[in-house]
């Protein structure tokens, strides 16, 4: 009789607690340390002193330790920020969009403004890139086409890159579509390469630094990456920034995976904007009062001003977000990324 009573009251109170949890919301794990899991764009040793920043602000703002998880796959960052593995992520749109298709509760924090200092002009731009001295091929009455990249060896980043899948991928299917031999097209086509496909070939070079070496090695005839994630590694050499024709060169400096590649130099044909990425967190393990802790530090003025966060030009500083002054943090809400999300439509 006595082992019954336990039984009973063991469940009485297992179903009290199930209740209480209940009515006051998600539960919240308890945690005195922060983790924050990175692309692998952001995970290479040349910005482990940015990561450190980041991570220094996040500990700043919560008062919390704060353990960095590296990655080499998009997959991994996002199914970790998703699960609650993690309690934060810097997240392309796209991985965002993934991440909070998987759980409702991963939404968006910040995301670095454009020269404005608001959202107006948030933006980055996804590239296509020839390497130089191959650009005859794409160039028809002295402007730049994509019209021949059909039947080339093409890399792409992941596909769930922003920048370095979902908007080019979405560009090139908007444009051949139009054609009466590949009216059919769709974003699926692009994945896979081979006979009777778009591509010849198709690959992924896992992170925008992995499909730059693709082209630059000869693996790839035409690659998509982005201005950002290489603007550490190459220099202008001549044309205009973000423009088709610009010519990029690997810095002399440039750290892995780009160190057997210093002088290569790529040529873009394509340019289209893309909505800036967003630091995001999953509510089911960071309490809403570190949510609004880090937003508030993060959007303040001092981290506008802080250079090991948006790096001012000339700075020897290997960082994520390039400033002109004027460029700050800003708050953003999930409908922002409604237009990334059309693009799947």
């Amino acid at each position: 009789m006595k082992r019954i009573a336990l039984i009973l009251m063991s469940l009485v109170l297992t179903a009290s607690i199930a209740t209480a949890c209940g009515q006051g919301g998600t539960a919240k794990k308890d945690y005195d340390t922060i983790t924050m899991v990175w692309y692998p764009n952001e995970s290479g040793e040349d910005l482990k002193a940015a990561r450190e920043e980041i991570g220094n602000l996040i500990k700043e703002a919560t008062g919390k330790e704060v353990e960095h998880k590296l990655t080499t796959d998009y997959a991994i960052a996002i199914e970790t920020i998703a699960n609650g593995n993690a309690h934060l992520s810097f997240l392309g749109a796209q991985g965002y969009i993934e991440a909070h298709n998987k759980n409702a509760n991963v939404l968006p924090l910040f995301v670095n403004s454009g020269a404005s200092g608001t959202l107006d002009d948030a933006l980055y731009y996804s590239w296509l890139n020839v390497k130089k001295g191959n650009e005859a091929p794409y160039m028809k009455d002295g402007k730049y086409t994509i019209d021949n990249i059909q039947g080339k060896r093409f890399s792409f980043v992941s596909n769930s890159s922003t920048s370095g899948f979902k908007v080019p991928s979405s560009g090139i299917v908007s444009y051949f579509s139009a054609m009466d031999n590949w009216k059919s097209l769709t974003q699926e086509d692009l994945v896979e390469g081979g006979s009777g496909k778009f591509f010849k070939e198709v690959l992924f070079g896992g992170s925008h630094q992995g499909s730059a070496v693709n082209l630059l090695t000869g693996r790839a005839d035409v690659a998509a990456f982005c201005d950002t994630c290489v603007a550490n590694y190459v220099e202008l050499a001549s044309g205009t920034e973000n423009r088709p024709g610009a010519v990029y060169r690997v810095r002399k400096d440039a750290a892995d995976p780009f160190t057997s590649l210093v002088g290569s130099e790529f040529t873009v044909i394509s340019v289209t904007p893309v909505l800036n990425a967003p630091f995001v967190y999953n509510k089911d393990v960071l309490t809403e009062e570190d949510a609004k802790a880090l937003t508030d530090l993060f959007t303040s003025d001092a981290v506008a001003k802080n250079e090991k966060v948006f790096i001012p030009k000339g700075s020897e500083f290997k960082g994520l977000f390039a400033s002109t002054g004027t460029e700050r943090f800003v708050k953003v809400e999930d409908a922002w990324f409604n237009p990334i999300r059309e693009l799947s439509n």
